[in-house]
């Protein structure tokens, strides 16, 4: 490719999943030309989640990988061009805005709509892997109902932790929560709500080992888990592990350029998509830590498209 081309668009939007592909729909329709710019991975957390039951329009179970498709070509069909490239830098110091690719190329835009996303932390340990989205998940509003009346552990201290622990006790006959110390980080008002709980057992002190359970069909029989303390293992029976231990937004890129709160999200005005940037943008996970779901983030990417429309109208 040759370096010292430039591509320059009205919008130019940094990542996919629903909030970048939406994003891309609402600006291709008002005839911006956008260019979306997604890694090689496109359609964020939703292309390694499996059973989809929450998304509006579909009254059958629908695949997630499928979904993010659906909403590619939608994209592409009205206008979008896609273009497979790392970001590597950023210049949203002066206009227009400058973001270069891994390969040298050079990508200017009047305006930026980040839809980077966020990716859920891992215990990573082998088997946790092997049985993600079999068992173990990171998100208990999303998988919650599949464990009606069944056993299942949840893994860390925080609000999150607690929160998805109590989330859980809706479905589940038995919600144990595994915390490496002896006392939670998590609010005080949450902590007293989770003791008061009966379906709660709290495992103190301990990590997960390993994850049992068999290889055909993939499901979750149990747990191996240690005492820091003992250092002494045991096993436990559950039907699903959620790994609740933060989450990491996809930031790097932008720090020292947009405004962030410590955890790295990016900060907007209030019931908007605005960054301190004017002309930049923020949608999805990458600044929202509250909701996390396709369907918010889808709604963000077009509220971030109709912002970037007004920006641009009221510079042209």
């Amino acid at each position: 490719m040759n370096n010292n081309s430039k591509k320059h668009s009205k919008v130019l939007i940094i990542g996919s999943g629903p909030a970048g592909y939406t994003a891309a729909v609402y600006a291709a329709r008002a005839m911006l030309k956008p260019m979306l710019v997604h890694g090689m991975e496109p359609g964020g957390q939703l292309s390694t989640t499996t059973d989809v039951e929450n998304y509006p329009g579909f009254s059958k179970v629908i695949q997630g990988p499928w979904l993010m498709d659906q909403m590619r070509d939608q994209a592409k069909a009205v206008g979008t061009e896609m273009i497979e490239d790392h970001i590597a830098s950023v210049n949203l110091k002066s206009k227009p805005f400058e973001a270069v690719g891994d390969g040298g190329q050079k990508y200017t835009a009047d305006s930026i709509i980040i839809s980077t996303g966020a990716q859920a932390r891992w215990l990573n340990i082998e088997s946790e892997q092997k049985f993600r989205g079999f068992g173990v998940s990171a998100c208990a509003t999303c998988d919650g109902f599949f464990f009606k009346d069944k056993t299942v552990a949840v893994v860390g201290g925080g609000n999150a932790a607690v929160e998805e622990a109590m989330f859980l006790t809706k479905f589940a006959s038995k919600v144990k929560l595994i915390h490496r110390r002896n006392a939670l980080r998590a609010e005080k008002m949450l902590q007293e709500k989770l003791m008061a709980n009966k379906k709660i057992e709290i495992i103190w002190d301990s990590v997960v080992e390993e994850v049992i359970g068999d290889s055909e069909p993939k499901n979750v029989k149990g747990l191996k888990i240690k005492n820091v303390k003992t250092n002494k293992i045991e096993e436990i029976k559950i039907d699903g592990l959620f790994i609740a231990i933060g989450h990491d937004p996809a930031t790097s890129l932008f720090k020292g350029q947009l405004n962030m709160d410590k955890e790295g999200y990016i900060v907007t005005k209030p019931d908007s998509t605005i960054t301190n940037v004017p002309g930049v943008f923020a949608a999805g996970d990458v600044k929202d830590k509250i909701f996390r779901q396709a369907v918010t983030a889808a709604g963000m990417g077009c509220m971030a498209a109709l912002e970037a429309e007004k920006h641009l109208s009221s510079k042209a």
